[in-house]
Order: structure tokens, then sequence, then C-alpha cells
């Protein structure tokens, strides 16, 4: 089953930490990515641009609006994601949890929709 880990951190919080403390923080991101890369349960994830980058798209009457930012305005924002294909819910969770941001923000687990072949 594949399942999507939707890290939500505050970037506020990793900026306050010494560069010492963030390359400390990076570390812990690079080996957990490479654990789950050498057990073949990463499918991919990568890191996101900050808030400032996003746009937001909705539809009105046919037009295409665009909004800068997020979507909604929370100190804690998405900033990068895991894809993993694990034999239980369970096993995602226990990945989310060994993930970094999760001590300081959250990390969703969502599983993916398998679609039919061709659609």
């Amino acid at each position: 089953m594949k399942y999507m880990l939707l890290i939500a951190g505050n970037p506020e919080k990793f900026a306050s930490l010494s560069p010492d403390e963030q390359a400390g923080w990076m570390g812990e991101y690079f080996a957990f990515t490479s654990a789950i890369q050498d057990s073949g349960e990463l499918v991919a994830g990568d890191p996101l641009h900050g808030v400032e980058t996003a746009r937001t798209v909705t539809v009105s009457d046919g037009q295409a609006i665009t909004t800068d930012g997020p979507f909604a305005e929370t100190k804690e924002t998405i900033g990068g994601y895991y894809i993993v294909d694990v034999d239980s819910e369970d096993r995602a969770i226990e990945l989310a949890a060994q993930i970094p941001d999760a001590r300081v923000g959250k990390v969703e687990v969502r599983q993916i929709m398998e679609l039919p072949q061709g659609m």
C-alpha cells in the first residue's frame, strides 16, 4: 500500500536553530531517507520551496483566479513529502514518527488511492 507522508513543519523554529543544529537536523533527514531507500519502501520524496513561492488557484465562473501564498495561513506549512510503499498503515505511521519534523510539527499520513489501469 502506498502512503503519502505530508510534512508540516514550522520554518520559524528551523530558522531559530544555530547553523550546527540546522546541519544536524538535515543530517537526520538524510539518514531517514537513506534508511527507507535501503529498505525499498521509498517511492518518492522531495522538499518544497517556502510558502512565499506558493500560488493558490481557484476557478470561478470558468475563470482561473490565482492568489499568492498557500490556501491557509498557519505557522505550520507543508515543507515536503515522502511517498512510501509499505505493508500496512501501522508501518506508514511508524515511518512518519521517524521524520524529524514530527517532533516539532506534524506529519499527515494519507493512503494513496490505487486507480484501475487505463484511467
